[in-house]
């Protein structure tokens, strides 16, 4: 894949409340979620991973971490238009390989949609969770 038309960003400020709710509309578990919520978990994510094409968002992921010893990732997302070239496993080199996250010894994802994916980083899957659920969520 040719990756040069593609810019990277690790950044939060490098996206929208209102593109990644563009995006979200493309994922079975995001459809609900509202601006007011994107925007709150925007400013509770530790780190945003994001991908443009010609200036337009068609790559999202999320981690919540302590930079030390645990990071979840959250909300993995490649547009359709761009997906089955390689981008996505373009933006999960940058994210794991990223020098705030690559040293972190557990990162834990409950996306299972994906595992066939994101097993050749080395996840694996694990039977079962202790979870406090105070009301119905959509897993990512």
């Amino acid at each position: 894949m040719d990756l040069s038309e593609y810019t990277f960003y690790d950044n939060k400020l490098a996206v929208s409340p209102q593109e990644i709710k563009a995006l979200y509309r493309y994922i079975w578990w995001g459809k609900s979620r509202t601006d007011e919520g994107i925007v709150r978990m925007l400013e509770g994510s530790s780190m945003c991973f994001s991908v443009r094409y010609r200036g337009e968002l068609v790559g999202f992921c999320r981690i919540l971490t302590d930079f030390v010893y645990r990071a979840s990732l959250w909300d993995i997302i490649i547009h359709p238009d761009h997906q089955g070239q390689g981008l996505g496993t373009a933006l999960m080199n940058y994210v794991l390989e990223h020098p705030a996250i690559k040293d972190i010894p557990l990162v834990i994802t409950y996306t299972s949609d994906l595992y066939p994916f994101l097993e050749k980083w080395g996840f694996k899957e694990m039977p079962g969770a202790v979870i406090l659920l105070r009301s119905p969520i959509e897993y990512s």
